[in-house]
């Protein structure tokens, strides 16, 4: 029953997550604004809002103008219900007999959070070659914090401030050499967002992930000649990808690799 709460749980933010994606880009408040068809303008009821199920109900289209739904909707609210499940399980000790703990609901609660901001970066810089200050910014002071509350201590704030700082630096220092034309500002505040999340040493494992899923990307969509050589590709996605899988596997890459050396 746990699971299946947290799975809905996932799909209502997803549902979030798509409007405050649509709402970001139009510049219109998330927070007061109602809901409505992209197309029509028309404000939707509340049985036109359930995730997952209103799309299918309405057979992908809008019920009063009839134009297609685009299928993010669905995806994101499935994807981010299947991540909710997975940071549950990684958190929360489920064969223990006790409830969840109160470290565990902190701890996931926070990683809801950072997950939600990476989410959405991951989805915004996907469609629109694009990361908003507005959302790289507060996660980062989100997970300053978040990292502060679990270890209260100068060092780990150092740990934090390091890691930043060389993530953010490395970007920093490509936008200089290239003039920006290698990398945008955006990615460079998402550096220090991967090492204010991820600590150090764990970002180095973030990014030397989001370089070979990029990598890995890049050489896949030339291959569909999709892309070709020095086209540009929304590389704040492959970031976000490898945050979250360093965010819960960091250690266990770091020992398979140095096994592998050895």
């Amino acid at each position: 029953m746990g699971i299946f709460f947290i799975f809905i749980l996932g799909l209502i933010f997803g549902s979030f997550i798509n409007a405050m994606i649509y709402r970001l880009h139009i510049e219109k408040s998330f927070v007061w604004s109602r809901s409505m068809c992209p197309w029509c303008k028309h404000g939707l009821i509340w049985y036109e809002l359930i995730p997952v199920f209103s799309f299918f109900y309405q057979k992908g289209k809008c019920n009063y103008c009839h134009k297609k739904i685009s299928w993010q909707y669905p995806i994101v609210e499935l994807v981010v219900g299947l991540i909710f499940i997975i940071i549950y399980l990684q958190v929360v000790d489920i064969n223990s007999l006790a409830v969840v703990t109160t470290n565990e609901f902190i701890n996931v609660i926070g990683y809801f959070i950072i997950v939600i901001f990476l989410i959405i970066i991951f989805i915004y810089d996907l469609k629109f070659y694009l990361i908003l200050d507005k959302i790289s910014v507060p996660a980062m002071a989100f997970a300053i914090i978040w990292n502060l509350s679990k270890d209260f201590s100068l060092s780990n704030l150092v740990n934090l401030l390091v890691a930043g700082l060389v993530a953010g630096g490395f970007f920093l220092l490509q936008y200089v050499v290239s003039k920006g034309k290698w990398i945008g500002g955006g990615d460079i505040r998402l550096g220090f967002l991967m090492g204010f999340v991820l600590g150090w040493p764990n970002v180095i494992v973030g990014l030397m992930l989001s370089y070979f899923i990029g990598a890995f990307f890049s050489i896949f969509m030339l291959f569909l000649k999709k892309k070709k050589w020095g086209s540009k590709i929304p590389f704040g996605t492959f970031l976000t990808i490898g945050t979250f899988i360093a965010l819960f596997w960091s250690k266990q890459l770091i020992i398979w690799y140095l096994n592998w050396l050895s």
